[in-house]
C-alpha cells in the first residue's frame, strides 16, 4: 500500500512534536515538583523556628500550658500542619507524633512520612530541644501535609499532558497543510511527467519554478527524456531504412520470380533466375547479420578474445586479402606506422576491411590509398586516406550513421546498404576507441582507433607518421613516389 509523503511527514513531524513536548514537559514537572518540596520544607521551617521559640521558653507548668494552647490555635482545622511534643515527663507531652514509611529523607533532617493508618503523606521536621529551668528536654515534631501539593503536582502534570497532546495534533494538522503546500511542485511536476508520451516526445518538464531539491531531478528526467527520444527517433529511422533496403531485394526477387512463371522457362533460364535470387538472398543475409551485430554492439557488448598484436601486420593481412578488389580498382596501398594494441583480430580485420573498400570504391583508377598507424596517448588511431571530391561538414558528421549514403560520395547503393562505417564505429565502441571522419586539400580521411597496450615499444617510424596532418604528409609523399 502507497502511503503519501504529506501524510508521512506530518505523522514523523507530530511524532518530533509530542517527543520535544514530553521532554519539555518532564522537565518542567520535575523542576515544579523540586520548587514544591523546597517551599514546602522552608514553609515548615519556618513553623518549627517559631514553635521551637514557644516550647524552648515553657520553663514553668504554667507557661507550658500556654504553650499547648498557642500550639493548638496554630494547627488549622483541615490539620494540614500538626505540632507533637514528647519527653520522659508526660506533663510535657502535646499530641501525637506521625508515624509510618519514611518515602524519602533529606539530609537536613526532613523526611516525607507515608502514615500508618493511611491518609495523605507528610513532610516531617523533627527538632531536640535542650532542658531549660523545670522542663526537661523534649523532642518538638512539626509535620506538614504533602496533599497541596500532590494536587499541584497532579493537576500541572494532566493539564501538560493534554496540551502536549493538543499540541501535537495541532503539528499534525499544521505540518500536513504545509507538507502539501511544500510539495505542489512535485505534484506539478508528476503532471508534467505523466504528459510525455510517444506522440509528444518533444516535452520536457518545466524547471524554472522548481525548488533547488526537485530542480536536479527534473534534469535529470528531462535528460533521460532526451536520451530516450534520440534512441526512439533512431529506432524510428532504423526501422525505416532496414525496411527500405529488405524491400529492394524482396521486390527484385518478386520481379524475377513473377517474369519466370509467366511462360515455361528452359533450364538454363530458371539457373540464371536462381542464381539471380541467390545473390538477392546474400544481401539480405549480410543486411540480416549486420543489423544483429550491431544490435549487439548497442546492448554494450564489449570485445573478447583480445590478444596483443601488432596492428601493422594485421593490416597488411587485411590488404592481402582485398588484393584481388585493389588490382580490379587499379588502386594500391601503402602502410605507415606501426603500434602495439590488445584486439579481437576479427573484428579488427573487419573494421579495416569496411574503411580499405569504402576508400577502394571511392578512387578513381590509378590513385593511392594511405593507410597510417600512430598512437596518441592510450589509443592507437588506424587512419585510411583517399583522394576524393571534398566532404561537406554537415555529412561527414553522419557519416557513421546506419544507414546513410551521401548523395555525393556514396551513390553505388546497389552494392552497399549503408552498415559499413556503423560497422566500424561499433568495433571501435567495443575496443574502448571512437571514430572520426575528415576532408582536407582533396584528401578523405576515415578513422577509428582502439585502447592501446598498457607496455609497449613503438618503432619511430610510428611516432613519426601520428596525426592527420602526417597521414596527409604520407599520402603525399606517397603520390610523388609514384610520379616520378
Amino acid at each position: 500500500m502507497n502511503r503519501s509523503i504529506a501524510r508521512r511527514l506530518a505523522l514523523m513531524f507530530a511524532l518530533v512534536a509530542l517527543s520535544v513536548f514530553t521532554l519539555v514537559g518532564t522537565g518542567l514537572f520535575l523542576v515544579l515538583r523540586t520548587q514544591l518540596e523546597h517551599h514546602l520544607r522552608e514553609s515548615l521551617d519556618d513553623r518549627a523556628q517559631v514553635a521551637r521559640l514557644m516550647v524552648y521558653h515553657a520553663v514553668t507548668p504554667e507557661k507550658w500550658r500556654m504553650t499547648r494552647e498557642k500550639l493548638t490555635n496554630m494547627m488549622p482545622h483541615d490539620r494540614s500542619t500538626m505540632y507533637a511534643v514528647s519527653s520522659a515527663d508526660p506533663y510535657f507531652h502535646y499530641g501525637t507524633p506521625v508515624a509510618g514509611t519514611v518515602v524519602k529523607s533529606w539530609p537536613e533532617g526532613y523526611a516525607r512520612v507515608s502514615p500508618a493508618g493511611g491518609g495523605d503523606d507528610m513532610l516531617i521536621a523533627t527538632l531536640a530541644i535542650p532542658a531549660n529551668a523545670a522542663r526537661p528536654p523534649v523532642q518538638l515534631q512539626v509535620a506538614a501535609s504533602c496533599s497541596p501539593n500532590d494536587r499541584t503536582m497532579r493537576a500541572f502534570g494532566a493539564a501538560l499532558a493534554a496540551l502536549s497532546a493538543l499540541g501535537s495534533l495541532a503539528v499534525l494538522l499544521l505540518s500536513y497543510s504545509v507538507t502539501r503546500l511544500g510539495l505542489a511542485p512535485l505534484r506539478r511536476l508528476t503532471r508534467d511527467a505523466s504528459a510525455v508520451s510517444p506522440n509528444n516526445r518533444s516535452q520536457r518538464l518545466n524547471t524554472a519554478s522548481l525548488p533547488l531539491e526537485l530542480s536536479d531531478l527534473a534534469n535529470s528526467f528531462n535528460g533521460a527524456l532526451e536520451r530516450l527520444d534520440g534512441a526512439y527517433g533512431r529506432l524510428e529511422s532504423f526501422n525505416a531504412d532496414v525496411a527500405h533496403e529488405l524491400r529492394t531485394p524482396v521486390t527484385i526477387l518478386i520481379g524475377q520470380t513473377e517474369v519466370a512463371l509467366t511462360r515455361n522457362r528452359s533450364v538454363e533460364d530458371l539457373r540464371h533466375t536462381l542464381q539471380s535470387n541467390l545473390e538477392e538472398y546474400e544481401r539480405m543475409r549480410a543486411i540480416i547479420n549486420d543489423m544483429l551485430f550491431l544490435a549487439r554492439a548497442d546492448q554494450g557488448e564489449r570485445a573478447t578474445g583480445l590478444v596483443e598484436v601488432s596492428l601493422a601486420a594485421e593490416v597488411a593481412h587485411t590488404l592481402e586479402f582485398l588484393e584481388i578488389p585493389l588490382e580490379e580498382a587499379r588502386v594500391h596501398a601503402q602502410l605507415h606506422g606501426d603500434a602495439m594494441a590488445r584486439v579481437n583480430r576479427s573484428l579488427f580485420g573487419r573494421a579495416c576491411a569496411n574503411l580499405l573498400m569504402n576508400a577502394i570504391q571511392h578512387c578513381a583508377p590509378g590513385d593511392a590509398i594511405s593507410v597510417t598507424i600512430a598512437r596518441e596517448e592510450d589509443h592507437v588511431r588506424v587512419a585510411v586516406a583517399n583522394p576524393g571530391e571534398p566532404i561537406a561538414p554537415a555529412v561527414l558528421e553522419h557519416l557513421f550513421d546506419r544507414f546513410y549514403r551521401a548523395e555525393v560520395s556514396r551513390t553505388n547503393s546497389r552494392e552497399n546498404h549503408g552498415l559499413g562505417l556503423a560497422i566500424v564505429k561499433a568495433i571501435a565502441e567495443m575496443h574502448r576507441g571512437t571514430v572520426s571522419a575528415h576532408s582536407a586539400e582533396g584528401v578523405n580521411t576515415f578513422a577509428f582507433s582502439v585502447a592501446a597496450a598498457r607496455r609497449e615499444t613503438e618503432p619511430p617510424a610510428a611516432r613519426a607518421n601520428a596525426g592527420v596532418p602526417a597521414e596527409a604528409a604520407a599520402y603525399s609523399s606517397l603520390v610523388k613516389g609514384k610520379s616520378a
